[in-house]
């Protein structure tokens, strides 16, 4: 939308580094609601997100309204200052709907209907469900759109978690809908989908239906038009409740939380970012993941991107284990406190958490809380409240904004493209070689900005560009031109192999990157599986190689081995006044270390401070020049950083070690 018709942002409505989580009072009687209050008090909550499950309870049946509890509710919380995301309550519909319209139910690609008795039991494309959805959503906000606790709505939650695919009569016809807006004409759909292999021509839009369950492998452009679709469809869903939402409450922000994370690619998040007042993010670990804190980082970092660098909101979370893993262990000690101010380094300025009290019925019981089950007396509410002290001392740090100097190419639609039927190897996967690098970054303490290929690279020394299969012309040209324009550009196999329709790119691979990179692949040589190939610095990689010839680069190491023999596997060309390399193939963490090294210290990127190995840091710079350095001590031992001004964690001057499993955010000078 026109920037200019935007509300007013819903930091202007918080106070701080914003704090807390989704409250559901409608589980509990009133003699705990008013305990609540007490305790949001005692651990510093200022920010909750309200009523995404309870439509059931607010229109027990339809046109019949019991909005009694949620008065209550609002009120309470504006008497001890909180603000509230009021949520629109359509997450979830409640079973007279369901009866109604069985129709609004989701269907599968093999026909299965998923029935109630969960959540998210609807498709987006539903008439009646769309209906109903901004019906609910427009009582609400014409009752508390003067109410003094709403700061932001929470529109409809996790858009697309459980299922984001949908194949039913409604879908198809919307699919055929959005396809006829898309060509225009039967024709053109014929050439984007390459339909005169296998007999697949369509006569009309009315021949097509979404690609369900087939005999054999189906097209590869119906396929990556149905992910752009479901993305859309989703999202379209999302701007009908604004729509009215606008209406009643213009002045009051709107927004849903994603999943940005190394899990989640059936959504075009960039593509979304547009449509919301503020990114709202939910991150869980994997309790199994040695790594897990790395990739927290990761997902902070793409939310960020997501956000244009612009502060966001960290919408769950949790306090300590879930109960949807197969084997949910408990955060470690402290490990809640480097959680939440890890995504605070990286651009969050507000903590929230699912839930704010432990249930003690429901599929969730079992996930923990900022009230655990046994209340006050136990270690996950000692570090509620202390993580609440600690976000009020970090309040200078809201608005400032990361500052990285590398950045990492990141596209939803290459991701889908890349991974659709019928590739070289199923070995090769989107986020793999990415998050390679965006490991080795973060353990050398250097930040990294996630973009779209189509946003500006000025002022980016290193830009990667991973396993980027598809590729428009403009974003390929954006690509080149940071590289003339002074940049060191990395791009890896299997990039610029297609355009936007997956069409190969003719005359040779990497197609859209081949005149930048001054190399010419003839064939592609993927490797099988647990095989290794010998390069000559003496790393292994795996997964992928190819036949390269350069054509204007230089060979910079080769493979040494059958039938690669003497095939560069990495060159480098020099590009205006930058430089252009490519890599062939995906190295071993040797490698990718070796690499990155040659590539940090041509485009003279550096750690943001140096430190200990182990602890992770990030720097947030406000307008005016003021650093805080966020040192996060991931290991059970003291760790030094250099660094000097004072700890805002503490209020002492900073002493240059954080302790064993600590933080340390230093307003530095």
């Amino acid at each position: 939308m026109n920037e200019a018709n935007r509300p007013s942002s819903v930091w202007s409505k918080l106070d701080g580094i914003a704090f807390g989580g989704d409250y559901n009072p409608e589980q509990w009687p009133v003699s705990v609601r008013l305990e609540d209050l007490d305790l949001m008090q005692e651990a510093g909550v200022n920010f909750l997100s309200v009523g995404i499950f309870s439509w059931a309870l607010l229109e027990p049946a339809e046109g019949q309204y019991d909005f009694g509890w949620l008065d209550e509710v609002m009120d309470n919380l504006a008497g001890i200052g909180v603000k509230v995301a009021l949520a629109t309550a359509t997450a979830a519909p409640p079973a007279w709907l369901v009866r109604k319209h069985p129709e609004i139910l989701p269907v599968t690609a093999d026909g299965t209907v998923l029935g109630p008795g969960s959540r998210r039991h609807y498709t987006p494309s539903s008439a009646a469900y769309r209906r109903y959805a901004t019906g609910i959503t427009r009582v609400l906000a014409e009752r508390y759109k003067d109410h003094p606790a709403l700061a932001l709505w929470h529109v409809d939650n996790e858009l697309g978690c459980h299922v984001s695919e949908f194949y039913g009569e409604e879908d198809a016809a919307a699919f055929r809908a959005w396809l006829e807006h898309r060509y225009g004409t039967i024709d053109a759909l014929n050439a984007s989908w390459g339909t005169a292999f296998w007999s697949q021509n369509y006569g009309s839009f009315d021949e097509i239906l979404p690609p369900a369950v087939a005999p054999s492998t189906l097209n590869p452009g119906q396929q990556l038009d149905f992910q752009r679709f479901n993305s859309w469809a989703l999202m379209d869903y999302y701007r009908e409740l604004v729509a009215v939402l606008r209406e009643v409450t213009p002045g009051i922000p709107c927004t849903t939380n994603l999943m940005a994370s190394s899990a989640t690619k059936s959504m075009d998040y960039f593509d979304w970012a547009k449509d919301l007042d503020v990114i709202a993010n939910d991150h869980y670990l994997v309790a199994a993941d040695p790594e897990r804190h790395v990739e927290l980082a990761f997902s902070a970092d793409l939310t960020r991107g997501i956000a244009g660098g612009d502060p966001w909101i960290l919408m769950e979370h949790s306090t300590s284990g879930v109960n949807w893993q197969p084997r949910n262990q408990p955060k470690m000690p402290g490990e809640m406190m480097r959680n939440s101010l890890a995504h605070v380094a990286r651009g969050a300025d507000a903590v929230m958490f699912f839930q704010w009290r432990q249930s003690f019925a429901g599929s969730e019981k079992f996930h923990s809380a900022m009230v655990p089950h046994g209340g006050r007396d136990t270690r996950v509410w000692r570090e509620v409240v202390e993580l609440g002290a600690a976000l009020k001392r970090l309040e200078p740090v809201r608005g400032t904004r990361v500052q990285a100097r590398a950045a990492i190419v990141f596209d939803y639609e290459a991701w889908w493209a890349s991974e659709i039927d019928s590739k070289p190897s199923i070995d090769v996967k989107y986020l793999d070689l990415l998050r390679a690098f965006h490991r080795a970054l973060f353990l050398r303490g250097i930040p990294v900005d996630m973009v779209h290929p189509s946003a500006s690279l000025e002022g980016y020394d290193l830009v990667l560009v991973c396993t980027l299969y598809a590729v428009s012309d403009g974003n390929a040209d954006n690509i080149t031109a940071a590289a003339h324009a002074g940049a060191t550009v990395l791009v890896s196999y299997f990039s610029g192999i297609v355009d936007m329709q997956d069409h190969v790119r003719l005359g040779g691979y990497p197609g859209a990157f081949r005149e930048l990179l001054g190399v010419r692949v003839e064939e592609f040589h993927p490797l099988l599986a647990g095989s290794h190939l010998k390069l000559s610095d003496g790393t292994v990689s795996s997964v992928w190689s190819e036949h390269v010839h350069v054509a204007g680069a230089e060979a910079v190491q080769t493979f040494t081995e059958y039938p690669l023999d003497g095939v560069p596997s990495l060159t480098r060309r020099p590009v205006g006044s930058g430089a252009a390399w490519y890599l062939a193939t995906f190295p071993d963490r040797d490698g990718i270390d070796a690499l990155l090294d040659r590539l940090l210290a041509e485009s003279e990127v550096a750690p943001v401070a140096e430190a200990d190995a182990g602890v992770e840091l990030v720097r947030r710079l406000s307008e005016d020049g003021q650093g805080f350095l966020f040192a996060i001590n991931h290991t059970r031992s003291d760790a030094s950083v250099t660094a000097t001004g004072t700890d805002l964690l503490t209020g002492e001057p900073f002493g240059g070690a954080v302790p064993a499993g600590g933080v340390a955010v230093v307003a530095e000078g």
